[in-house]
C-alpha cells in the first residue's frame, strides 16, 4: 500500500510539473491547457532511408542521432509540438521526443515518428493514435535552432506561427 501511494504521490508531482511549465513563447497559459491531457494526433512514420531524408542520413534537426530504443525521435510541427516536447502514445511502452520536423508536416496536426526501416515504416502506416504530453519542449529553442534555416517556406511557417505573426 505505500509502495502504491508513493507513486500516486509521484505521478502527481510529475503532472505539476508539467502543468507549471512557463517555457516556451507562448507561456504557461499555452502549454498548461494540453499539459498531461490525452489528445488524438494523426501519425505517419519516416526513416533515414526515404529519398528526402537520405541527405541527411540518420540525424535528426537537432543534429543528434535519430532514436529508436526505450527513446524515439520524432518529427512535428515545431509551432505544435517544439524541440524536446516528450510524449507517450496510449498503450506503447515508449517514449518519443521531438528533435526532428518535417515540411509536410506543418499545419496538418501529424507526428511523424521515427522507424529504422522501410518495412517496419511501412507497418506502422497512417494512424490516429492518443498521446499523452509528459513534457513540453522550448519555442524559444525551436527558434533559436530555426532562425538560419528561413529559406525555408516550412521553417518561415514554423517561425511564423511561434511568433504569433500567421
Amino acid at each position: 500500500m505505500r509502495h502504491l501511494t508513493l507513486l500516486l504521490l509521484l505521478g502527481f508531482a510529475a503532472c505539476q510539473l508539467v502543468s507549471c511549465s512557463s517555457s516556451g513563447v507562448f507561456g504557461a497559459s499555452k502549454l498548461n491547457k494540453n499539459a498531461s491531457r490525452i489528445t488524438s494526433v494523426r501519425t505517419t512514420a519516416y526513416t533515414h532511408g526515404e529519398s528526402d531524408h537520405i541527405i541527411y542520413g540518420a540525424k535528426t534537426a537537432v543534429g543528434t542521432q535519430l532514436k529508436y530504443g526505450n527513446v524515439r525521435s520524432a518529427a512535428a510541427d515545431w509551432s505544435v509540438y517544439p524541440v524536446g516536447t516528450i510524449f507517450q502514445i496510449e498503450g506503447l511502452p515508449y517514449v518519443y521526443q521531438v528533435d526532428d520536423y518535417g515540411s509536410a508536416l506543418v499545419g496538418t496536426n501529424t507526428i511523424d515518428l521515427y522507424k529504422p526501416d522501410k518495412a517496419t515504416m511501412r507497418a506502422w502506416g497512417v494512424r490516429n493514435v492518443n498521446i499523452r504530453v509528459l513534457k513540453w519542449g522550448s519555442f524559444s529553442k525551436s527558434l533559436s535552432i530555426m532562425k538560419d534555416r528561413t529559406g525555408y517556406s516550412h521553417i518561415r511557417r514554423m517561425v511564423s506561427r511561434i511568433q504569433g505573426s500567421s
